[in-house]
């Protein structure tokens, strides 16, 4: 009998938009077609916001749905953030 690990990648980082920090909270979803990262945070009134992101031309793109412009504004600053992970895990 063969056992085999597959490691689950989640991670939480800050990052400071609009003079607020923030919580995002990464988890890497196994899909064997696309890189996929599930990405929730709250808003000013602590409402959850969940979103996909998924890898294209080597950036994290984020699925298109309706998102704050605070999110879709800083989708290059979430891409370096899930890299930064992935580069040192």
């Amino acid at each position: 009998m063969r056992i085999q690990f597959i490691r689950n990648i989640h991670f939480t980082r800050l990052l400071k938009i609009n003079g607020r920090l923030r919580e995002f909270n990464f988890r890497k979803i196994k899909d064997p077609q696309y890189e996929l990262f599930s990405v929730d945070v709250c808003d000013d009134r602590g409402n959850r916001i969940m979103f996909k992101m998924q890898k294209e031309n080597n950036a994290w793109k984020t699925i298109p749905q309706p998102l704050p412009e605070w999110i879709l504004n800083n989708e290059s600053n979430l891409s370096e953030l899930i890299e930064d992970e992935l580069r040192n895990s």
